[in-house]
């Protein structure tokens, strides 16, 4: 066992047996298969070394049913869409965003081999799933700072209704380009090789703003970060300790990724951790930042960050 691996397992231990009021219960974790479990991976995989760990992370499919979860106050942790997480705080849901652990995971590809540009949009058929939602709004932002207008010049199609629908659509050359997520991007790739990504949305945003897309949030329970300070350091570090191996050690974490069945081969893990922009980084340290990125979707569809900039207590301290 090398020692960073010791490192994350001796910090676990003491998560697992520090005598705290939540040791009669599991502390619950709630995180999405894709990019979020991909990089908290190691912190997964050195839980199951922990005989009876107080600590249980589960891997949902969707977003929506870590919503509910939240709902129901049944997560000490959940991760969302950072949109998704001011939503829930302007709702009253008691949660406060702890940090930003991936960073932009979108990308406009497909087999479409004549756009050089963002000029050589115009006119072209775009498919996008849920109008209204974080990747329609933030393409649609993208498309009007570099010049064209996504009502007039672009075609935006909405007719394949999910991620995975509209994937196997690019896959099946039903759609020529689409806005998708990672690791969805990696997996129609290694079915056609013809498709590839035309835009990193990422990078694209960087040449507007100063930092990246802080598209996912890690949101605590109130009254958990309140009654149990030294866990939830602990858990913040763990999983910021496991981001950064998951970073440095792609063949490793890619048998991880796979043996927990996060992805389906080792290749595509591998090819997928490249493109997901995992860093984990504590919310408290870019409160500024984060306020601008909910502003700019405020500004495009105030419905998709709860219809205000969540204020000072949406940010965990």
């Amino acid at each position: 066992m090398n020692r960073n691996c010791l490192l994350i397992i001796l910090v676990l231990f003491v998560l697992s047996s520090c005598n705290q009021p939540v040791d009669k219960n599991k502390i619950r974790i709630a995180t999405l298969k894709g990019p979020s479990a991909m990089g908290m991976v190691k912190m997964i995989d050195s839980l199951k070394q922990i005989e009876d760990a107080d600590i249980e992370v589960t891997i949902y499919n969707e977003p929506i049913q870590v919503r509910k979860l939240m709902l129901e106050r049944e997560a000490d942790f959940a991760i969302l869409p950072t949109t998704m997480g001011a939503i829930l705080y302007n709702k009253g849901i008691p949660y406060q965003l702890a940090a930003i652990p991936v960073w932009g995971t979108l990308y406009l590809f497909g087999n479409d081999t004549t756009i050089k540009s963002w000029n050589d949009l115009k006119g072209k058929r775009i498919h996008l799933m849920a109008k209204g939602m974080t990747p329609d709004v933030l393409f649609k932002y993208l498309l009007i700072q570099n010049g064209i207008d996504p009502e007039n010049e672009v075609i935006l199609d909405y007719s394949f209704p999910s991620h995975i629908d509209l994937a196997n659509a690019v896959a099946a050359g039903k759609a020529q380009l689409g806005v998708i997520s990672e690791p969805l991007v990696s997996m129609v790739i290694q079915k056609d090789r013809a498709v590839h990504p035309i835009f990193d949305l990422n990078i694209e945003w960087q040449k507007i703003n100063t930092q990246a897309i802080a598209q996912t949030a890690l949101l605590v329970k109130s009254d958990f970060a309140k009654q149990n300070p030294v866990k939830l350091q602990e858990i913040l570090s763990s999983y910021k300790f496991s981001t950064n191996w998951v970073n440095e050690n792609h063949a490793e974490a890619a048998e991880l990724i796979v043996k927990y069945e996060i992805l389906p081969n080792v290749e595509l893990a591998d090819s997928s951790i490249s493109r997901s922009n995992l860093n984990f980084v504590e919310a408290k340290n870019i409160k500024n930042y984060i306020s601008e990125y909910l502003k700019i979707f405020y500004e495009m569809n105030p419905d998709i960050i709860g219809g205000k900039i969540p204020d000072d207590n949406f940010y965990l301290n």
